[in-house]
């Protein structure tokens, strides 16, 4: 057995020319220990040279490289042993993706380059009073303090970040294993310390904490999100996350004062206060929708609509175009509402949910029915809408709309054709989606429902007469 001692937990340039040596040599994975602590004099323990190289340099592929130098730095003991084996045995399989131990690397990897960007937005330095002069000023410097607690062992290769971004203040990281301290001139290490090594708050803490309050958007909270990307086990190194809780639970609270208040400040009204809305819309990430679809389509027609005409969804065209029933469905629609005698310029016309959700199909986007967790993340845009526009009919069209309407599932049979008194005020009534009629293959069974659905529109319509 060879064993192999390296200088530190992340020694990567040590690893790598005993592992080049080695694998040169052809000693497998199973005959080496590798270790962390104070350097022998020879490289191996109870050897004193290595057996004969193989004729030829070794080739390694870049990425291999460069998965290593992120992957040396994670916790796992076997870290060493694993990139190894995968070096001695053939460095190319870095792009099997099959390879269970290039899935297993290449984890370690995406967890150092988390933990490591984890560091960098959550260490938060607190004041500790003068120091000396800054060097080549005379000036007083006061110096900074932060405690982090790391996950892997990323300390060292954050460094240069810190000192690059706080070049002109006094610092000191603490960690567990190691301490950086920088003096404007110098970066020193130190040996790991305690939390209590750390300064509790200090008076800058409650302006930062008024700041955060200020610039936090309860509109785009995403609880899980957050916690993904904030875990709880920073929060007592941040002073502003004591505000979290309190923010959270007022977060609807919140975005109802907000909305309000842009249709009621000075020189405010409705059409104001919607378009304020919209723009917040425009940046909506409530559910995954988002990440495919091309925009946000928001509602549109008079914010003082008596009637208001809600749909599923945006289709491919309306996801475009960014404007609400404006495909096929829409001119259906719009032949409808002529035949129901209803001027559209009239109407308020939106959907339940606002990002079209679609199957790709080669070069098509397929619509694809909105699951309840979608409905229910668009339903406080919908909210917001009827509590602005104040329609006195809403129209549902389809189930998903009716769902979003009353805020329950049901079958259009059952709910169709009859005046829905609605809680928040106002009727509603439930009818097909204009895109029903396109998919019936038969003609004379279209016409009946095309009809019918005219004479929903006008019954809806006559209620307001």
């Amino acid at each position: 057995m060879r064993v192999v001692t390296l200088a530190g937990e992340d020694d990567f340039e040590g690893w790598r020319d005993a592992a080049r040596g080695l694998a040169r040599a052809g000693v497998p994975a199973s005959e080496i220990l590798w270790q962390i602590g104070k350097a022998p004099t020879d490289l191996f323990a109870g050897e004193t040279a290595l057996p004969p190289a193989a004729p030829g340099a070794l080739k390694v592929p870049r990425a291999f490289v460069d998965l290593a130098r992120s992957a040396i730095l994670h916790r796992d003991r076997e870290r060493f042993a694993l990139l190894y084996a995968l070096l001695a045995g053939d460095p190319r399989r870095i792009a099997d993706p099959a390879d269970p131990r290039v899935r297993r690397i290449e984890a370690m990897a995406r967890e150092v380059r988390r933990d490591i960007h984890k560091m960098r937005a959550f260490v938060r330095f607190r004041e500790v009073g003068d120091a000396l002069p800054f060097p080549g000023t005379g000036e007083p410097n006061t110096r900074y303090v932060a405690w982090f607690e790391p996950a892997h062992h990323i300390v060292r290769a954050n460094a240069r970040f810190f000192v690059e971004r706080f070049a002109n203040m006094r610092w000191s990281i603490l960690t567990p294993a190691l301490s950086l301290h920088w003096d404007g001139e110098t970066l020193r290490e130190g040996p790991g310390a305690a939390r209590a090594d750390a300064p509790g708050e200090d008076p800058v803490e409650d302006i930062w904490k008024t700041y955060y309050a200020a610039i936090f958007n309860p509109a785009r909270l995403k609880t899980g999100a957050m916690l993904r990307e904030m875990p709880r086990r920073y929060w007592r190194n941040m002073p502003e996350t004591a505000l979290v809780r309190e923010l959270v639970a007022t977060a609807r609270q919140r975005e109802t004062a907000m909305v309000a208040t842009a249709g009621a400040g000075p020189g405010g009204n409705a059409e104001a206060a919607w378009q304020a809305l919209r723009d917040e819309a425009a940046h909506c990430t409530r559910c995954d929708l988002h990440r495919h679809a091309t925009r946000t389509v928001f509602g549109e027609g008079p914010a003082d609509a008596r009637m208001m005409l809600v749909g599923e969804q945006p289709g491919d065209q309306e996801d475009l175009a960014g404007r609400p029933f404006v495909g096929p469905a829409g001119a259906v629609l719009d032949h409808a509402m002529a035949a129901a005698g209803i001027d559209r310029d009239t109407v308020y016309l939106t959907n339940a949910v606002k990002h079209f959700k679609f199957e790709r199909r080669g070069k098509r986007r397929i619509h694809a029915r909105p699951d309840a967790g979608e409905i229910q993340a668009c339903r406080w845009w919908y909210e917001q809408e009827r509590s602005l526009v104040k329609p006195e009919m809403t129209v549902a069209l389809g189930a998903t709309a009716a769902r979003q309407l009353l805020g329950k599932a049901g079958t259009i049979a059952a709910m169709r054709g009859r005046p829905i008194a609605l809680p928040e005020g106002g009727l509603g009534w439930v009818t097909i989606h204009p895109g029903y009629l396109l998919r019936l293959p038969d003609r004379a069974k279209a016409e009946d429902e095309f009809a019918a659905f005219v004479e929903d529109l006008a019954e809806a319509a006559k209620l307001l007469a």
